[in-house]
């Protein structure tokens, strides 16, 4: 046996441990009891290799762990799954894997919220062992996720918020469905920090949707509630603004007819401006039906306007009415009345107005018409005060005459005054001239002497100023004189101190001066008035008798007619001068003139 001593050697010197390496990964021997033996030896010196595949930058509930490991000699006997708490020294096992895929469930849910590591330790079948890389995670099983509502109406680019209470990694996604529906679609996807998304409403339908987010971190998901029942509203309302009529005063309601299909109408501003391209300022808003508002015009100065409405909807869709204008706005106030100048008119009468206007007056224009037509013909045009003029009448055909005046302000605003109705201009149809004389007794009977009264009457109105300066017909002292007393009569003379007086002379048929060739004075008072007779106007002169001034009046014995002889000095209204024709007394003869 040549072969027994080197065996034996190699035997020791394994035995011994002399043989010059670090590690012996395993041996076999081989022997026969022939002459021949063999020895083979397979070393593995070298660890495996071995990593953790991260679960995800957040996990909660249970989640799978999974290692990758490998050894290309003795292969993988086993792997360890580790955890610790971020910062902590000591691990915890969580499973030992012996065959591929090397993984075991983690169960967070009794470990508090927080970042932890993960590692793996791989043993080879040698017994080499080597531990991975740590991969950390956070612990979330308190996270949850809300979106924030963005309204109840929504229209146009409307941004979505959500919010994550805890973990890391977070990728987000917006989504909507038809209202009570699981239908979901789509919004955004794939949003981080700072979770928000910019939705595009008007790729949408007009509706009312349901909305919710959706969290991933790696492997874990969380959904937010459902924001429920968001109308989606991109559709503009409708209005149209009602003609408020013209012109715009005190306060104006204006009403609009508007109306919305989807979120509804939420206000109408209703507005003017000075043209139809001007600044339009609201001046009125409805926010319910019927949608209208009242507009208190009275601050407002002179002038057009123009008006509109603008609606919005719930969703703030904006629409603008058609434009119209332009309205007048007029607050000035305007009044004019025409005084009666007298049912018989002749010669020239004054026509006064009184205009009153909150604007300046331009002009006062009086006009006449046939009685009871609408044929306004001017008589004058007046442009400031006293507001009157004089017609003349002669002008004109004797008829009856409606009058009325109308008043034109500055802004071109007219008011017309009452109708002056039926009065009659007479110029011509009956001459004027002295119609006759009377007289009537009120003191002692038969004689002339305080108490008595003569009439003188004119067959028409006369000018009272051309009988004597400046009167207008009340009463004025006067002297009444006998003057040339004879036999056959005498002369009665009317006459006023320091100014003419020119109602010439009264005839009588009896010596009144007790003695002849002596006159006679005594006082008297003179009126004047203006009686209608035969729709005729006549101007009547009355002369009440007084005290005795001078001389001695008799008592007459037989009848007395009375002859009047008028001057020619005074005028008709209508500018004719009165004739000096004579005027016999009337009715029956009396003593007592």
């Amino acid at each position: 046996m040549k072969r027994t001593p080197t065996l034996l050697a190699l035997a020791v010197a394994a035995g011994l441990g002399i043989v010059g390496v670090t590690g012996f990964s395993a041996a076999s021997f081989v022997s026969a009891s022939s002459s021949t033996s063999s020895v083979t030896a397979a070393s593995d010196w070298t660890p495996p290799t071995v990593s953790v595949t991260s679960p995800g930058p957040t996990v909660r509930g249970t989640v799978a762990i999974t290692a990758t490991a490998a050894d290309d000699r003795s292969g993988v006997a086993s792997v360890q799954l580790q955890v610790r708490a971020a910062g902590a020294t000591a691990w915890t096992t969580l499973c030992t894997a012996t065959t591929a895929p090397y993984s075991c469930s983690w169960n967070t849910a009794g470990l508090a919220d927080g970042a932890y590591d993960l590692q793996a330790i791989a043993t080879d079948k040698a017994g080499n062992a080597a531990t991975s890389t740590a991969v950390r995670t956070t612990v979330a099983n308190s996270a949850d996720i809300a979106l924030a509502d963005p309204g109840d109406v929504v229209r146009g680019t409307v941004s979505l918020q959500a919010s994550i209470s805890a973990g890391t990694g977070w990728t987000v996604r917006f989504e909507r469905a038809p209202i009570g529906t699981t239908s979901w679609t789509s919004i955004c996807s794939g949003v981080t920090a700072p979770l928000t998304c910019s939705w595009s409403t008007t790729g949408t339908p007009n509706g009312r949707f349901d909305l919710r987010a959706v969290a991933t971190s790696g492997s874990t998901t969380i959904t937010s509630p459902v924001v429920l029942d968001t109308l989606v509203d991109n559709l503009a309302p409708t209005v149209t603004l009602a003609d408020p009529g013209a012109p715009l005063r005190g306060v104006v309601a204006l009403i609009s007819t508007s109306a919305d299909a989807h979120s509804g109408v939420a206000s109408v501003a209703y507005q003017a401006a000075d043209s139809a391209t001007g600044t339009f300022t609201t001046v009125a808003t409805a926010t319910t039906a019927p949608f209208s508002a009242a507009w208190d015009t009275t601050s407002l100065p002179y002038g057009p306007r123009h008006l509109r409405a603008v609606v919005t909807d719930r969703a703030g869709n904006v629409t603008t009415s058609t434009v119209i204008g332009p309205r007048l706005v007029d607050n000035t106030t305007r009044a004019i009345t025409l005084a009666d100048p007298g049912a018989f008119l002749e010669g020239t009468v004054k026509l006064t107005t009184a205009p009153t206007s909150t604007a300046p007056i331009a002009s006062v224009v009086i006009q006449r018409a046939p009685a009871g037509s609408t044929t306004w013909t001017p008589i004058c045009t007046v442009s400031a005060a006293p507001w009157s003029c004089a017609w003349a009448t002669n002008g004109v055909a004797d008829g009856s005459y409606d009058l009325r005046a109308v008043l034109t302000d500055a802004n071109g605003n007219t008011a017309t005054s009452n109708v002056v109705a039926g009065r009659k201009v007479d110029n011509v149809t009956t001459p004027l001239k002295a119609l006759d004389v009377q007289s009537t007794n009120g003191g002692s009977p038969n004689k002339i002497d305080k108490g008595d009264q003569m009439v003188l009457t004119y067959s028409r109105q006369v000018d009272l100023t051309t009988i004597t300066p400046g009167w207008d017909g009340s009463a004025i002292p006067i002297k009444l004189t006998i003057a040339k007393p004879f036999l056959g009569g005498d002369d009665l003379e009317l006459t006023r101190d320091g100014l003419p007086l020119n109602l010439g002379t009264v005839r009588t048929n009896n010596s009144f001066a007790a003695l002849l060739g002596f006159d006679v004075t005594l006082r008297a008072t003179l009126t004047a008035t203006t009686e209608i007779v035969n729709g005729a106007a006549r101007t009547v002169v009355t002369v009440d008798v007084g005290d005795l001034v001078s001389g001695n009046v008799r008592t007459v014995s037989r009848d007395n007619t009375l002859t009047w002889i008028p001057s020619t000095q005074v005028f008709g209204l209508n500018g004719l001068r009165l004739p000096s024709t004579a005027a016999v007394e009337s009715g029956i003869s009396d003593r007592d003139f």
